[in-house]
């Protein structure tokens, strides 16, 4: 297939910001790709050159890719920094000087989705002395071959920031329109911006479908092309594998017992609340990985988990969630997250790490057993299959305390157990429900003690003043909304520390963000969203100055989360839902 032929959906898609439109727009579109390119077609819509679970990264950051065009277009590096600067966009810059060049040469060569992705994914495998320049080469041999706006979204491809609005949700109802709309009879109505359905519980039935193939897949490549070689039968054939990390299940917050059980039920779970890292850890016979809750690989960072899972899981074949929490190692006492966040990142010195700050592996749930997914059976089911084959071992890998009880008294000298050993509270669990990847469930909630922090992401940043003029010493912070927009909500500039050896650091900071860096002008940066920081405040206010409605005040950066992605941070509602308790 013709790259243009995608480039066109895309326009098509930037144009509107209605998520059926752009369902309809794609659903059409996918209807007459081929069986050999509709994998690498769905890819590319979602803005992706791998699978989200694929740790393979291009490797380009802006500065590169400004390089790229330049090398691309003839033009002046001074022109292109510019225009860069104008618009916050290196797509639209490589679109408009590429165009300029067009018409004055003879044109560009055809460009194919699957020469597209296979010579982005060839930037992967570059390395070396001269890696950097061999990069800006391939780039630029590829811009120069495309059209004006081929150029545009493939310089937005590469660096992640597509800017057309598409969503899990529309690639999947997509799918379901694509390849099952006409035996549905689903019917979008452009004027209306509504579809009409003749059975909305059949409708719905074909989009968990889709969904449940998605959850064990993590890909929505393989789902497609099942559903369009065997429609719902292809399904069947997915199975989840062991070495492909899947999203986690993540809770809602209650305010108290009585929430707690109105959610999950009599009797309920209780679980210590551990104030660690979410674990995801994959066995299969002697290899050992492991992933945190956005899907990194940090197996190589904790080689003392690796080997508690060799020793003391007795399966071969497993995917466990579980939670890591560093303790000292005189008292035995557990430790908040950000003593052991450090080690995600950790390059060398890594067995040093593992001694000083070692971990507990608190593992609360399984989701495949000898090589198969078991998301679908019951949790009090699968918590009895974690009991027969974890050896628990003190400070080392055990199962996550809890106790099964429809008591409140019993719940609350749980709660005080929890609290006093250093947890953050407890997790509360429906017993006879399945495990939902991704999903923020209700049947399973957290009741924590502390007033709440937020994970925020930073989307500007300014440069400092005086003796932090070198630095990027205040953040813009946004949370997120359900269609997946960022809202500004406050700016925080205390927290952090000026030598890297006590802490978080305004220079660690500075060198997170500036490859993220989309625009500047003047002292003031607009970043790419993309590092994630828990807050701490002492109050949400209503605000007209910023897009959320809300601003805190005295907010205070309190860590680091390399372990959460933009998309995993605090949501407009829980915002909203904390400013509101506060109001009680």
């Amino acid at each position: 297939m013709h790259y243009s032929e995608l480039v066109e959906v895309y326009v098509e898609l930037e144009a509107t910001t209605k998520r059926l439109e752009h369902t309809h727009i794609i659903s059409e579109f996918l209807k007459d790709v081929s069986l050999d390119d509709l994998g690498n077609t769905i890819l590319l819509l979602e803005g992706r050159v791998f699978p989200r679970w694929d740790e393979r990264e291009i490797g380009m950051a802006s500065k590169m890719m400004l390089k790229a065009i330049n090398v691309a277009s003839g033009d002046t590096k001074d022109r292109i920094n510019k225009e860069w600067k104008k618009t916050g966009d290196l797509g639209t810059v490589s679109y408009n000087l590429i165009r300029e060049k067009k018409q004055s040469t003879l044109g560009s060569h055809e460009l194919t989705v699957k020469k597209i992705l296979n010579n982005l994914r060839k930037l992967v495998t570059i390395e070396g002395i001269g890696s950097v320049d061999k990069k800006i080469q391939l780039v630029a041999e590829l811009l120069t071959s495309a059209k004006p706006n081929e150029a545009k979204y493939i310089v937005r491809t590469i660096l992640n920031d597509m800017r057309i609005g598409v969503g899990e949700g529309s690639i999947r109802d997509s799918i379901v329109w694509s390849f099952f709309g006409d035996k549905l009879k689903v019917k979008y109505v452009k004027e209306e911006n509504k579809i009409d359905i003749e059975d909305r519980e059949k409708y719905n039935e074909y989009v968990d479908a889709v969904q449940r193939a998605y959850d064990i897949t993590n890909d929505f490549a393989p789902v497609a092309e099942a559903a369009k070689k065997k429609g719902l039968k292809g399904f069947d054939e997915l199975e989840m594998q062991i070495g492909v990390p899947l999203k986690v299940m993540l809770a809602l917050k209650v305010d108290n017992i009585d929430e707690g059980f109105e959610r999950c039920g009599k009797p309920a779970e209780f679980e210590f609340k551990y104030d660690g890292m979410r674990m995801q850890i994959h066995k299969n016979n002697n290899d050992v990985k492991i992933f945190t809750r956005r899907l990194e690989n940090i197996t190589k960072q904790f080689p003392e988990v690796v080997d508690y899972i060799k020793k003391y899981i007795h399966e071969r074949k497993v995917i466990l969630d579980s939670e890591a929490v560093g303790y000292n190692k005189k008292t035995g006492k557990y430790l908040p997250f950000q003593n052991i966040s450090q080690r995600i990142k950790r390059k060398y010195d890594i067995e040093k790490m593992s001694e000083e700050m070692p971990v507990e592996v608190n593992v609360f749930d399984i989701i495949n057993y000898k090589g198969k997914s078991i998301i679908n059976e019951p949790f009090e089911e699968r918590k009895k299959i974690i009991k027969k084959i974890v050896e628990c071992v003190p400070k080392k890998i055990g199962v996550a305390k809890s106790i099964v009880t429809a008591d409140k008294k019993e719940v609350e000298k749980f709660y005080k157990e929890a609290i006093n050993s250093g947890n953050e509270g407890l997790m509360i669990k429906k017993l006879d429900v399945s495990y939902k990847p991704g999903g923020r469930v209700g049947f399973m909630v957290k009741l924590k003690e502390t007033k709440e922090n937020l994970d925020l992401v930073v989307v500007n940043a300014e440069w400092g003043e005086g003796k932090r003029s070198k630095w990027l010493s205040s953040y813009t912070l946004a949370c997120i909304d359900e269609n997946n927009n960022f809202l500004e909500i406050g700016k925080a500039s205390t927290g952090l520390k000026e030598k890297k050896e006590e802490g978080l650091s305004f220079a660690e900071m500075t060198d997170l963000l500036k490859p993220l860096i989309k625009k500047e002008e003047g002292k003031e940066v607009v970043i790419k969203p993309k590092i994630v920081i828990e807050v701490a405040y002492e109050e949400i206010q209503k605000s007209p100055t910023y897009s959320s409605s809300y601003a805190l005040r005295f907010p205070r950066v309190i860590c680091l989360r390399e372990d959460r992605g933009p998309k995993d941070i605090s949501t407009l509602k829980i915002v909203e839902s904390l400013y509101n308790k506060q109001k009680k």
